[in-house]
């Protein structure tokens, strides 16, 4: 029991030196999508993948704490782990981010009971008046490759082994957690910081 407690503190402590060695690529790069309140006081993380379960079931609970918490900033990390049409979706989405379609398409990809197919992903961004063709071409831009690399690279550093994954203040969750969960994890983020 000891031994365990001490791998699980050992554990923490590693992660959280990582989330600080890591900070800068986290929480300030200036390319990743933002939800709620981009000035926000309390900044949350979220590694996704448009196809994982578990992160269709934190959409509508994220969605919750962004109407019930005005400071919480949530950046997105496309995490696209779950095979060829999750990188598929994850390309659209940084492509859609480009029409100021990102959250939009988010939302619709994340309601789908369907794989993520290219004439699923055609579909879904035409309903939202995104131009397909445009979409379609830069989704095959070498700087969306360059993003996602830099995303998994950025899990590896983190030992995030699935999605979702979140980052609260200096701690990691991994998987789905309930809104009071949610919320008692921006709380302590927000006391820590003296906010």
């Amino acid at each position: 029991m000891a031994l365990e407690q001490a791998e699980r503190e050992d554990r923490a402590g590693a992660q959280r030196a990582a989330i600080a060695a890591n900070a800068e690529a986290l929480f300030r790069t200036v390319e990743d999508p933002v939800k709620g309140n981009p000035q926000g006081g309390v900044t949350l993380v979220e590694f996704f993948d448009a196809r994982c379960g578990y992160c269709k079931q934190m959409e509508p609970v994220m969605e919750a704490l962004l109407r019930r918490q005005p400071d919480v900033r949530l950046v997105m990390k496309d995490l696209p782990i779950l095979g060829p049409n999750s990188l598929l979706a994850s390309r659209a989405l940084l492509a859609a981010q480009r029409q100021g379609k990102y959250a939009a398409l988010h939302e619709a990809l994340l309601r789908l009971r369907e794989e993520p197919t290219e004439p699923v992903l055609k579909r879904e961004a035409e309903k939202l008046g995104l131009d397909w063709a445009r979409l379609r071409r830069e989704m095959d831009d070498p700087a969306i490759g360059k993003r996602l690399e830099a995303n998994t690279r950025l899990a590896a550093a983190l030992r995030i082994e699935g999605t979702p994954a979140l980052v609260i203040g200096d701690a990691l969750v991994p998987g789905a957690v309930d809104l009071a969960t949610l919320e008692r994890l921006v709380a302590e983020a927000r006391r820590k910081r003296g906010g």
